[in-house]
């Protein structure tokens, strides 16, 4: 076992203690021990000044958006645009009416698929996607190539989980329509070159959707010094509630896009023969929304960039190189996915126990980890193994947690030696 004396640790750049402070799920015990919450890339826990939002907006301020005309409904949608605004601030937008708001992540990659498919992928175009993709930015656009006749193209990756960018550029050509990857791998964490990726799209004449679902908690997004087409996050994994998350797109592109869901408040004009639908946003947007959710990922952006996205980055990262280094010294235990740039994720697989029981007997010691194929089965493929034990940091962790992790790990490992 090593000496974890010898293992530096980086002062965090604000007060972590006070941080878990505002998180009330991390106070509790299971199986009689401190939660060590470890699950971070599946959700994030919220904080309290969150739940409060949620609360306080349900209890007093309530109303429906868009369609009332009293003071309620009026000041709902003043307070529901306003987080648009956010949005479009956190992620550097040129406007509020390229963030549309949708489920999350995976509703907004079918978006896309769904609309720009509809106006611009034809039979014998290509799409590409990469090895490392989440099922979500994977199957979506198989649906659309086996409609349109369409052919998926796939970034191969690398022993240490980062992609082939020699053969990405030979993917490219003048049929290419749309590049579909991930800011960061759910599964190995490894971080993407999505500047670059996009160049090379726009030079030969493709759009580019960026999956920012594991990124967008994590580090400041720029999506104007990308050039992405698309850059799509989920609210449940940046400490917002569940059922929120939402779609960037440059504005010239969405007005081209035709509606994937049709209903109420998306268009301009109705008759029984024809429906002129609105402009973007709008357009997209049909439907009674997430109006509760939506408050709640306001307060978790206000949050994020309270603290500093750079701090995070930056104490975040120093957890990943923590955590590598102690669970690299385990006899028996492989970590899946060693790219020169990752997110705070750590993935691995120990060859004499399943993954689904470690992540059992790890919760024995109050650990939360993920076991199983993280929705990228081909990610599995390509390094075959069946799955992987998925441990992923966040701000609110603590080096001493990845010290427990690593000694239930090592006693794991020992009761099946």
């Amino acid at each position: 076992m090593p000496d974890t004396d010898t293992l530096t640790t980086a002062k965090p750049p604000f007060d972590v203690d006070q941080i878990r402070a505002e998180f009330p799920v991390l106070s509790q015990t299971v199986h009689g021990k401190p939660l060590i919450y470890l699950d971070n890339a599946a959700t994030t826990q919220k904080p309290r000044r969150v739940i409060e939002k949620v609360r306080q907006f349900d209890s007093e301020e309530y109303g429906t958006v868009r369609r009332g005309s009293y003071r309620l409904s009026e000041r709902a949608t003043q307070m529901f645009e306003d987080v648009r605004h956010k949005v479009a601030g956190l992620f550097n937008a040129a406007s509020h009416k390229e963030i549309i708001f949708t489920s999350g992540t995976t509703q907004a990659i079918n978006l896309v698929a769904y609309s720009f498919g509809k106006a611009f992928v034809k039979a014998g175009d290509e799409i590409i996607i990469s090895n490392i993709e989440h099922h979500a930015n994977t199957v979506p656009w198989q649906v659309l190539c086996e409609d349109r006749g369409a052919h998926l193209k796939v970034i191969p990756v690398n022993d240490r989980g980062e992609l082939i960018m020699e053969e990405y550029q030979k993917l490219l050509s003048p049929k290419t329509r749309i590049v579909s990857v991930n800011h960061v791998s759910n599964a190995l964490g490894t971080v993407n070159p999505i500047k670059e990726i996009t160049r090379l799209a726009h030079e030969a004449g493709a759009k580019v959707l960026i999956d920012g679902a594991q990124s967008t908690p994590h580090m400041k997004i720029d999506v104007q010094d990308i050039d992405c087409d698309f850059y799509t996050f989920s609210g449940h994994k940046m400490y917002a509630p569940s059922g929120i998350g939402g779609l960037y797109g440059k504005y010239d592109v969405l007005k081209e896009m035709p509606p994937y869901v049709t209903g109420g408040d998306m268009i301009r004009h109705v008759t029984l023969e024809k429906t002129l639908y609105a402009d973007p946003p709008a357009r997209f947007e049909a439907g009674t929304p997430a109006i509760t959710q939506v408050m709640g990922l306001g307060e978790a952006i206000d949050y994020l960039q309270e603290i500093g996205l750079d701090k995070i980055a930056e104490y975040e990262h120093a957890l990943l190189e923590y955590g590598t280094r102690l669970l690299s010294e385990i006899d028996g235990l492989n970590i899946v996915g060693t790219a020169a740039h990752k997110a705070s994720i750590l993935s691995f697989h120990i060859d004499v126990i399943h993954p689904h029981d470690v992540v059992t007997l790890l919760d024995q010691d109050g650990i939360a980890v993920r076991g199983g194929h993280h929705c990228a089965q081909p990610t599995m493929q390509r390094f075959c193994v069946p799955a992987t034990t998925r441990a992923s940091a966040s701000f609110y962790n603590k080096y001493e947690e990845l010290d427990v992790l690593a000694a239930s790990v090592r006693r794991a490992i020992k009761l099946f030696s």
